[in-house]
């Protein structure tokens, strides 16, 4: 799941983070809901079970990382910034290869950003930080990764650009070589005997 892993990854870097996604039971995503309405200067990581019907006021900032399944929903996680007429910033985190999400929302006031330098000292925090993550969160993560794209239109109709792009998502994380998957996942996916996948 990827939403573990940023929590992970995150926490690592010492910053005060907390995590709210399906795998977790309804009473510690309740209780995590709560501190966060409460707190100041609380990170929460969320999956769309935060979406409709959570009120978070006081939000600043909105990070959205990787493809919204669709402007809808890139608009509904935006306006948890702008609740009870307060002021909030939205960040959208999208590889090259997901900017055509962009064309869908020609009409929404959305600025390029040019993509900031990153200094030695902090890549190394970093990677230092994704190699304390556990192995069976990178291995999820990974998995829930290759579901998500697989299940969109646009990007998981080359199956083979697919899996290189996974791959690369696997590297990103700080792995040799892509987490084995299930076949039975696999198949299901519709990616069983695409080159580049590891089954198990």
């Amino acid at each position: 799941m990827v939403t573990r892993l940023v929590a992970d990854l995150l926490g690592e870097l010492n910053l005060n983070v907390r995590e709210i996604h399906s795998r977790k039971p309804q009473s510690y995503r309740t209780r995590v809901s709560d501190e966060f309405r409460k707190s100041k200067g609380l990170i929460l990581v969320t999956s769309d079970v935060s979406a409709r019907g959570v009120d978070y006021p006081d939000v600043t900032l909105v990070v959205q990382v990787g493809l919204p399944a669709d402007r809808e929903q890139y608009i509904h996680r935006l306006g948890r910034t702008r609740r009870r007429g307060k002021e909030g910033q939205g960040i959208l985190l999208l590889a090259p290869w997901e900017e055509f999400f962009l064309a869908t929302a020609k009409d929404l006031p959305i600025g390029k950003a040019p993509v900031p330098s990153v200094d030695p000292d902090t890549k190394k925090k970093v990677e230092r930080a994704l190699s304390n993550v556990e192995m069976k969160n990178k291995e999820a993560a990974n998995q829930a990764w290759l579901g998500y794209y697989n299940s969109n239109k646009k990007v998981g109709k080359d199956k083979y650009r697919l899996v290189e792009l996974a791959n690369e998502f696997s590297r990103c994380m700080g792995l040799d070589s892509p987490p084995a998957i299930p076949k039975l996942v696999l198949g299901k996916m519709g990616l069983k005997n695409i080159p580049g996948l590891r089954s198990k």
